[in-house]
């Protein structure tokens, strides 16, 4: 009997997008996106993240300027009452997410029990 996985992971998909962790984000998301200060905000948040990112793994030295001022951006994202909630409901959904990977790889880790 052939199964196919994909059926079951487009299923999984519709569920995940109806829990109450990926709402909640996308109601945060919303919000965010319609209050322009706070777009504005965790627009150049995001963005400084990403370069700072691309710069460690191209293997550059990030100067203590740059983290300075990634942290004064994250202080003032954070303050944002719209994007700290959005924040913590990413953080409630990667919960959910890792939880369905623990579940996921449950058949691999029991291949190389015993060994």
């Amino acid at each position: 009997m052939t199964v196919n996985i994909y059926d079951d992971i487009n299923r999984l998909e519709n569920t995940f997008r109806n829990t109450t962790e990926f709402l909640t984000v996308e109601q945060a998301v919303t919000e965010v996106k319609n209050d322009e200060q706070a777009l504005s905000l965790f627009k150049s948040f995001r963005d400084l993240q990403m370069n700072l990112q691309q710069k460690q793994m191209q293997g550059e030295e990030i100067s203590g300027e740059e983290i300075e001022y990634a942290q004064k951006t994250a202080q003032l994202a954070q303050a944002n009452p719209k994007i700290e909630k959005m924040l913590q409901a990413e953080m409630a959904l990667s919960g959910l997410i890792e939880e369905v990977n623990r579940v996921l790889m449950k058949p691999v880790q029991s291949l190389y029990d015993g060994i």
